[in-house]
C-alpha cells in the first residue's frame, strides 16, 4: 500500500515521525507521504523537520518516506504562489485540502489547487465536472479517502472521475494510529465508492506511478 496524506505532530497529527512510519511499516504500507496542514505561517518549520527525518533516517523503517505539505485553507487566490513556494522549498509532494462538504473550505480552492497542478487534490467533496475534466488534462490526481466525513462524497469524486478519465489514488488522512487503515479495509472503501475491482487496480497503478515520479524529481 501507498499513502499520500498523512499528519504528524507538526499539525494535528497525534504521532511523531518515527512512529508514523513504524506504524505505517507494521500496518502494510511501502511508502508514505507526511503531509502536515500547511499554510505561510508554517510550511517552512513543518519542511525543515520532516525533509530532516525522511533524508537521514527514513531508510531505516523500510519504508520510502516523502516530505510534503498539505495546504489547507489557503485562500485560493494564494495557492498557486504557496504551492510553488512549497516545490521549491523541498516538498516532494504538495496536496491541497479540497473543498470537503464537512468543513467551511473557501469555494474555488479545487480549481485553484488543479490550476496550480498539484500532485494530489485531496477530498474534493462536490467537485465539478469542470474541474475534473482539469484535473484530468493536468495530471492532477483525485482521492478516494477513508477518512470520516470527508469519505461522504468518494462516490461523486469516482463517478466524475469515471467520466472524465481524472486519476485516482487512496489515501487514508491518518491522524492517529487507527486511521492507518489495511488493504482489505482499503479496498472495501473504495468498492463501497462505486470502483469497479478494475478501477481499485488502476487507482492503486496510479500510485505506484506517483511514487516513480516523486523519486525522479527528488
Amino acid at each position: 500500500m501507498i499513502d499520500f496524506h498523512t499528519h504528524t505532530v507538526f499539525s494535528d497529527g497525534e504521532l511523531i515521525p518515527a512512529e508514523l512510519a513504524r506504524r505505517a511499516r507494521v500496518a502494510g504500507y511501502r511508502a508514505l507521504a507526511m503531509t502536515d496542514h500547511a499554510d505561510s505561517s508554517n510550511i517552512d518549520i513543518i519542511l525543515e523537520n520532516i525533509r530532516r527525518f525522511a533524508k537521514k533516517h527514513g531508510h531505516y523503517f523500510d519504508i520510502d518516506v516523502f516530505a510534503g505539505v498539505e495546504l489547507t485553507h489557503v485562500p485560493p487566490g494564494l495557492i498557486g504562489e504557496m504551492a510553488e513556494h512549497a516545490r521549491k522549498s523541498g516538498a516532494q509532494i504538495v496536496v491541497v485540502h479540497g473543498e470537503t462538504i464537512v468543513e467551511p473550505v473557501a469555494e474555488g480552492t479545487n480549481l485553484a489547487a488543479i490550476e496550480a497542478k498539484v500532485d494530489v487534490l485531496a477530498h474534493p467533496g462536490l467537485i465539478t465536472d469542470v474541474e475534473v475534466k482539469l484535473a484530468a488534462e493536468y495530471g492532477v490526481c483525485l482521492e478516494i479517502t477513508t477518512r470520516k466525513g470527508h469519505s461522504l462524497t468518494n462516490g461523486h469524486v469516482a463517478a466524475l472521475a469515471r467520466k472524465h478519465g481524472a486519476k485516482l489514488v487512496i489515501n487514508n488522512d491518518a491522524h492517529a494510529p487507527g486511521d492507518l487503515v489495511g488493504l482489505e479495509m482499503r479496498r472495501k472503501i473504495a468498492l463501497g465508492a462505486g470502483l469497479s475491482l478494475e478501477e481499485y487496480a488502476q487507482a492503486e497503478e496510479n500510485s505506484r506511478e506517483l511514487v516513480q515520479k516523486i523519486m525522479k524529481r527528488s
